[in-house]
């Protein structure tokens, strides 16, 4: 019996199913049921949500919601193997756990949920795990169908997230994340808590999606960050002459001196520049 519930612990399901952990999918399991808990407690409270889950594996995480009292876990698994072990836990909480033999970088939830808005809870997994956020930053219209993620990443990747102007790891994915949703790494850890265990430390992150984020179009800012960001250690009039307009005119109009680097300017100054540059867009194919 585990510390959460009565099934198995989870080194003995990871043997009768054959779970060895899978570098191409990424797969580190975390075995510390009391961890997987504190996740789960993250995203509380938990009655009467409708939980997504991405990458179960054994199921630590799982059992930890359903056993705090999700109303509902979506749980999305790649791994063939790994169905039989859920269905396991499906069956110890009849009716609140609804299995899903998918790919997560192609499948769509949303059908799923009705008019529920879901929480996205997940260890996801390294190889996809920013591709998969930046998606669900991506998502059109905004507000999105998510209220709240709560994820695992590396540390590295957790910090970039969460990175404000004048932090060495603020880049393109901080500007989006933090534009979009208000970023929190909630707590690490320890590379020996998981199986195999991964060479860096593990981080979780909390994100809020804002209701209304400072208005601009996406593109348009996801093209501004890029630009100044492919150049960081250039001043701004350099680096966003890969736009294709004047850098002094994109940075002038939103109030920002030229001569700025990309790791010293705001959202708010990157919501500007998209603004503006999307106003000379609009201008240059508006009909005389």
């Amino acid at each position: 019996m585990s510390a959460i519930d009565d099934l198995p612990p989870l080194r003995e399901v990871i043997r009768k199913h054959g779970l060895s952990a899978r570098k191409s999918l990424g797969q580190n399991f975390l075995l510390d049921l009391n961890l997987t808990a504190r996740i789960a407690r993250a995203a509380a409270p938990l009655e009467d949500r409708t939980v997504i889950e991405i990458g179960p594996g054994p199921g630590g995480l799982t059992r930890a919601l359903l056993a705090l009292g999700t109303k509902r876990v979506i749980a999305i698994e790649r791994d063939e193997r790994a169905i039989p072990a859920l269905e396991e836990i499906s069956e110890r909480y009849p009716g609140r756990l609804e299995i899903v033999n998918a790919d997560a970088m192609t499948f769509d939830p949303r059908p799923l949920l009705g008019s529920d808005k879901a929480t996205i809870v997940a260890n996801l997994p390294y190889n996809i795990a920013t591709p998969l956020l930046i998606g669900w930053l991506s998502v059109e219209p905004w507000p999105p169908w998510f209220d709240m993620m709560v994820l695992m990443f590396q540390r590295e990747v957790a910090e970039r997230i969460a990175a404000r102007e004048n932090d060495e790891a603020y880049g393109r994915l901080a500007v989006l994340s933090n534009w979009r949703t208000e970023t929190k790494i909630l707590f690490d850890i320890s590379p020996s808590a998981f199986v195999p265990p991964p060479n860096v430390t593990s981080s979780v992150v909390r994100l809020i999606p804002h209701s209304e984020p400072e208005p601009c179009d996406r593109k348009m800012l996801e093209r501004v960050s890029a630009a100044a960001f492919g150049q960081r250690r250039k001043m701004l009039r350099q680096s966003l002459k890969s736009l294709g307009v004047d850098p002094a005119q994109i940075a002038s109009a939103a109030g920002i001196d030229p001569t700025r680097r990309a790791e010293t300017i705001p959202i708010s100054g990157f919501v500007a520049m998209a603004r503006e540059l999307a106003d000379i867009q609009a201008a240059k194919t508006k009909p005389e």
